[in-house]
């Protein structure tokens, strides 16, 4: 399927993708599960510029859950590595096509040099404005809840937010992407059906796609054809056809 194919006036603004399979895909190749990872990376990069190509003006990675830290330690300090590798490899890319890096999540937690790198690359590209690029890390939507939760709370009990001016602005503004807006295409790769604490606030009203495909082999065509059955959608938001 070719990017001729789509409307260009039905882009979706923003695109989350769960990159779901890179151990799978490393097994099925005899390999060990960090080689997935590393595959995987390579698969971001397309996505990314197909994104641009199309006028997509935000794209969320589920890069690493908060329930990631439970892997085996090996693989988790190969994955930090390869956070860091990448960041230092794509920043020209970045910079070349416009694209403005922000992260969400417990960066906290993150490695020092993780942290580090992170942080230069986000302000290096602060100015960029064709795409943000924002990797969900050390990230779990409960997480997020309960901290929203606390910083209303914390307003409402200084005296700066009354408790009857809360509603779903208020909520969307103190989330961790109150910069951009809600998604309208959440992405899960590899054939598992399910969202894994991922932006459950902020996917209300997106439309779901789940592909077989294992994130590492995860391509232009694949993403293209995602986009297509988006747009063969009818998004109704709560009304009926006929309201549309």
């Amino acid at each position: 399927m070719v990017l001729e194919l789509l409307d260009p006036t039905k882009i979706p603004k923003h695109i989350a993708i769960i990159m779901d399979g890179n151990g799978r895909w490393a097994k099925k190749q005899g390999l060990m599960r960090v080689r997935g990872h590393e595959k995987g990376a390579k698969a971001i990069r397309q996505t990314v510029e197909v994104c641009g190509e199309l006028g997509v003006e935000n794209i969320t990675l589920y890069a690493f859950s908060t329930e990631n830290w439970n892997r085996p330690k090996l693989e988790v300090d190969t994955l930090m590595k390869l956070l860091v590798s990448s960041l230092k490899k794509e920043l020209s890319t970045l910079q070349e096509n416009n694209v403005s890096l922000k992260a969400i999540g417990r960066l906290d937690l993150l490695p020092e040099k993780a942290q580090k790198e992170l942080s230069e690359v986000i302000e290096l590209t602060k100015d960029n404005g064709k795409m943000n690029l924002t990797l969900a890390l050390s990230y779990g939507s409960r997480e997020e809840l309960i901290s929203v939760v606390k910083s209303v709370s914390s307003q409402v009990k200084e005296g700066t937010l009354d408790i009857d001016q809360i509603d779903t602005d208020v909520i969307s503004k103190h989330l961790y992407t109150s910069y951009m807006p809600d998604v309208d295409l959440l992405i899960r790769t590899s054939g598992e059906q399910r969202i894994s604490n991922f932006l459950l606030w902020q996917i209300a009203y997106a439309e779901l796609y789940f592909t077989k495909v294992l994130w590492p082999d995860f391509r232009k065509e694949h993403l293209v054809e995602a986009i297509h059955n988006y747009q063969d959608r009818e998004r109704r938001f709560g009304k009926t056809s006929e309201q549309l």
